[in-house]
């Protein structure tokens, strides 16, 4: 009898091993998932930043009395360039990625300011390079907003499978945390 307790045993211990294994492959490649999609959502980010750039060298000299709006989007720039170089180095953490959002937000919020006054501005909306810099800033803006949505959902389903009941035990142990989105 002592023999078929022991085979036992060793056989729910093998479960557990092979079981814990699984789980922490699966969310290690949710995590991964993590990781590619912000890949995707630097690259709008990054696109972003150089348009902007573009947009405030031309607009420096053509827009004085608006220097205070200007300066308000460098200094946006550079806050979100450090919070996305932050975000880069761990994008499923929490905190990097809760001051990426704020910075983001500020910085759209300077970028559609400048595009409106380009827009009002009946002289810089017919000059063909700030019109085509509106535009590619509109385009990258929309695949901005899908690359986004596309970590939104990874941070979702990496999420969703260390809250699940087994594997959010083994992933106390091993120091995982929920991500944050956008």
């Amino acid at each position: 009898m002592q023999w078929h307790w022991n085979w036992g045993l060793w056989a729910l211990a093998a479960v557990l091993v092979f079981w814990s294994i699984g789980a922490y492959n699966r969310v290690m490649l949710l995590r991964n998932e993590i990781a590619r999609a912000f890949a995707q959502l630097d690259d709008a980010l990054t696109r972003r930043f150089a348009q902007g750039d573009l947009l405030l060298e031309r607009l420096r000299e053509r827009l004085p009395s608006e220097q205070a709006s200007l300066d308000a989007l460098a200094a946006a720039q550079v806050e979100a360039r450090a919070a996305t170089q932050a975000v880069r180095v761990r994008p499923h953490a929490a905190d990097p990625v809760a001051a990426l959002a704020v910075a983001a937000a500020v910085h759209g919020a300077a970028l559609t300011r400048l595009v409106s006054l380009v827009e009002h501005h009946a002289e810089l909306s017919i000059e063909p390079d700030l019109a085509g810099a509106v535009d590619e800033l509109k385009m990258i803006e929309r695949q901005r907003a899908f690359s986004r949505q596309v970590f939104n959902q990874a941070v979702e389903a990496y999420n969703a499978a260390i809250r699940q009941f087994p594997t959010r035990v083994l992933m106390s142990f091993v120091g995982f945390s929920e991500a944050r989105s956008l």
